[in-house]
């Protein structure tokens, strides 16, 4: 078909919201026995901070949750446009979608909207619509952690290079713009990372009581 249909953009953005509104970090650490995540360390939902409960078992499932949900809210979309015709390219419903469940993350309407910081259920998203990209980003969030052991710095090192490397391996607007878009709000979340980053006081991996993980 030739034109977007606005239901069917509706239906992706909203399914996908709501996948990516699933918080796993909360979830695990109340089944696992670990208390309310938002009443430990930072308060946020992410991985890093399932590990400040001393549970490296529950951040893990918490990681994969992310950004497996990430990556199923784009396959999802991407097959359902394939199968049945909605979008005339299935890649724009799979980044549509990819892009409601990072922001789901972000503002999850279960949580009155307070969610993570995104990185995980990013590269999750990044994997799904361009697997190419999504393994360059994660390439330069190792290399980042290894170099200057801060989570954090390599987070934000690999959200800013995603438009890049999309743009360098053509694959396609509909990848760039949602790089782009991540990217933007990864920064956003990262707001207080980043002034600690400027004062040179942001923790190195390994210095803290726990490990750190992409939240």
């Amino acid at each position: 078909m030739g034109q977007i249909q606005p239901t069917y953009v509706a239906a992706v953005l909203a399914g996908g919201y709501l996948l990516g509104s699933i918080p796993f970090g909360v979830i695990a650490t109340r089944l696992g026995g670990a208390g309310d995540l938002r009443t430990v360390g930072s308060g946020n939902i992410g991985a890093t901070n399932v590990l400040r409960t001393g549970r490296r078992d529950l951040a893990l499932i918490t990681l994969v949750g992310d950004g497996g949900k990430g990556a199923a809210a784009a396959l999802i979309a991407y097959f359902w446009a394939l199968r049945t015709g909605a979008f005339a390219q299935p890649q724009v419903a799979a980044a549509l979608a990819a892009g409601a469940a990072f922001t789901g993350h972000l503002f999850p309407v279960w949580l009155r909207f307070k969610g993570g910081k995104g990185v995980a259920t990013f590269f999750g998203a990044l994997l799904a619509v361009a697997w190419p990209v999504g393994m360059m980003a994660g390439a330069t969030w190792i290399a980042m952690a290894v170099l200057f052991r801060i989570s954090s710095l390599a987070s934000l090192t690999a959200a800013a290079l995603a438009p890049l490397f999309a743009f360098a391996l053509h694959a396609g607007y509909p990848v760039i713009a949602l790089s782009v878009f991540m990217a933007v709000l990864i920064f956003f979340r990262h707001r207080q990372n980043i002034a600690r980053l400027l004062r040179g006081q942001e923790p190195r991996i390994g210095e803290s009581k726990t490990p750190a993980a992409p939240e």
